[in-house]
Order: C-alpha cells, then sequence, then structure tokens
C-alpha cells in the first residue's frame, strides 16, 4: 500500500516521505509509532498505516535479535518485556487501523499474529526463561484482544480459530491468576 490508501472519506498525506532507515532500536520503534499515532490524530490513515508497519519491522528485528542473542550467550538483555511489548503493541494498532479503514481480515490477522507468536514462543523448548516469562505476561493481552475483537466485530473465522488453537495456556492448565 502507499501513502495515499485510504477508504473514502479518510484524508491522506501523499507528501510524508518515509524517514531515513534506522537500526533497529526501541527508541526507534518507539519514533515510529508516534509518527503513525500523529497521522491518525490528522486523518491521513494511510500514513498511519506506513508508520505503524515500520514500527511493526522494527518489533520483529528486535525479538528476531533478541532470540539470536539468547541462543549465542544464554544471557538475556533485560529489555526482554519491552521487546515483546513492542511486537503486540504494534500487531494490535495495525489491528486497529485496520478496522477503520473497513478492512477485517487484515485486522483478523494482526490481532491472531500477535497471539501465535506468543504461543510459539511459549511451546518452544528452546525459548529462555525471561522471554517465556515475558510471552507469558503479554500472551494475557494478546488473549484477552482475540475475545474482544470478537465480542465487538463479530465471530471473525481466522480470531475462532486462533482462539481455539491458540488457547491461552493457564485455561489449558485449569489454572486461574487474580
Amino acid at each position: 500500500m502507499n501513502a495515499t490508501y485510504g477508504p473514502p472519506g479518510h484524508r491522506t498525506d501523499p507528501s510524508a516521505a518515509a524517514p531515513a532507515t534506522e537500526a533497529p532500536s526501541l527508541a526507534s520503534w518507539e519514533r515510529a509509532m508516534q509518527r503513525g499515532h500523529q497521522a491518525t490524530a490528522q486523518g491521513h490513515t494511510g500514513v498511519a498505516l506506513r508508520h505503524t508497519r515500520q514500527a511493526l519491522d522494527v518489533a520483529r528485528a528486535l525479538l528476531a535479535a533478541r532470540l539470536v542473542s539468547a541462543g549465542l550467550s544464554r544471557q538475556a538483555p533485560d529489555d526482554t518485556d519491552h521487546r515483546i511489548a513492542a511486537l503486540v503493541v504494534s500487531h494490535h494498532n495495525l489491528a486497529d487501523l485496520y478496522h477503520t479503514a473497513h478492512l477485517p481480515d487484515q485486522a483478523a490477522a494482526h490481532v491472531c499474529h500477535a497471539h501465535a507468536t506468543l504461543m510459539a514462543l511459549l511451546a518452544s523448548p528452546d525459548t529462555d526463561t525471561p522471554l517465556q516469562q515475558a510471552a507469558w505476561r503479554h500472551s494475557r493481552e494478546t488473549h484477552a484482544a482475540l475475545l474482544l475483537f470478537v465480542r465487538e466485530k463479530g465471530p471473525h473465522p481466522a480470531v475462532v480459530t486462533a482462539l481455539h488453537d491458540h488457547a491461552h495456556p493457564a485455561l489449558l492448565c485449569g489454572e486461574t491468576r487474580h
């Protein structure tokens, strides 16, 4: 999609230039998210989507770097929770933007992918403890986002499948947390 993308009635800013490529960092993720929020506030849905997709790319790179560093050193950086949060927030913000743009399949894909990524981390025997703990904490948010999607937007097939296939581990174990 390009900067002029958007449903009828949505303003976009085709003159918004893409920022120079930065090394992936939590600060670069935050800047991309801020640009996305600003574009959303100004009614520039296409620009907001572009910046939020950039933020997701940064979050994915941060998580990939975290996985590689854990495999090499077995010492977890202390920003593990922030890296997982960046991924989840990026997916959820994209889902909101796609919903606003009347693209429910893309919105559903993002809430599903956020949850499936965390479930895969939890299921992998290669995931170290700090990463598992961060995935566990944020999986409650992704599970809640799937349930909220169904409640607010109806039972999208992908979301229903994700709820069935990737049930929250606490539900599988009969565990309750307060």
